[in-house]
C-alpha cells in the first residue's frame, strides 16, 4: 500500500480523524468485551500539557499540575541532568473493598547554568507544584546596586 503525504501539512497538524480508520477498521466496533474506536488513538489537540517548563537569566522554573494530590504524596529529587517528580496517592474505595490508586512519574531535564543545590519546590494553594532553581552566578556576572 503506498501512501501520498502532501508536500507541507497543515497548520492544525496531522489530520488523524481522516488517517488512522482507513488504517485500522479493525478497531471499529467491539472485540470480545472491549469496544474500540479510532478516536482512542488520536491525539487530543485540546489536552495541553499539565506542566509548564521556563528557563530564562532568572532561573529554572517547572509548574506541574498536581490538584489531585496531597503534599505529603509527592516526591522531588534531583538525579543527574534531571530533576524528578513523582506522585502517589492511595484511598479506600467508598463503596467497597480495596483501594484505588493514582501516580504519576514526571522527568525535566534541568539546563546548563542552573544551580541545582539551590533548587526549591513548593505547591501552591490552587495545586500547583512550582519547582525552581537560580542560574549560577559566574565569575563574569555581578549584581548591580
Amino acid at each position: 500500500m503506498d501512501f501520498i503525504l502532501p508536500p507541507t501539512l497543515p497548520a492544525a497538524g496531522i489530520p488523524w480523524e481522516k488517517v488512522l480508520p482507513p488504517l485500522i477498521p479493525r478497531l471499529n466496533g467491539t472485540y470480545g468485551q472491549y469496544k474500540w474506536s479510532p478516536k482512542l488513538l488520536i491525539p487530543d489537540p485540546d489536552n495541553n500539557s499539565s506542566a509548564e517548563v521556563n528557563c530564562d537569566d532568572s532561573g529554572f522554573t517547572v509548574q506541574v499540575d498536581v490538584k489531585d494530590f496531597n503534599p505529603e504524596d509527592l516526591m522531588v529529587k534531583v538525579i543527574g541532568d534531571f530533576v524528578e517528580v513523582q506522585g502517589k496517592h492511595e484511598e479506600k474505595k467508598k463503596d467497597g473493598p480495596g483501594f484505588t490508586t493514582r501516580q504519576f512519574n514526571r522527568r525535566y531535564r534541568i539546563p546548563k547554568g542552573v544551580n541545582t543545590m539551590a533548587l526549591e519546590s513548593a505547591v501552591s494553594p490552587d495545586g500547583i507544584l512550582i519547582i525552581s532553581a537560580p542560574m549560577l552566578q559566574t565569575e563574569n556576572s555581578r549584581v548591580l546596586t
